[in-house]
């Protein structure tokens, strides 16, 4: 079922535009940061977030290539 929601997540990320997109590309990879200086300090209660945020930066970053090479 996890899935399914990111899936229906993900189709939504498509139709932003760039700025939108580099908007959520920046607050990822701001996220990303803080969560692996917390998990260098102590271990995270549930490191598969930083799998989960790494996949999210490559999709939003796959989909900000797109929409600038569909120009």
């Amino acid at each position: 079922m996890a899935d399914k929601k990111s899936k229906s997540a993900t189709l939504d990320k498509s139709a932003l535009n760039p700025t939108e997109l580099k908007n959520e590309l920046r607050t990822a990879l701001e996220k990303r940061a803080k969560l692996t200086f917390q998990h260098n300090v102590a271990p995270l209660k549930n490191p598969m977030e930083l799998r989960h945020l790494r996949r999210e930066i490559a999709r939003l970053k796959t989909y900000i290539s797109r929409k600038e090479a569909a120009k």
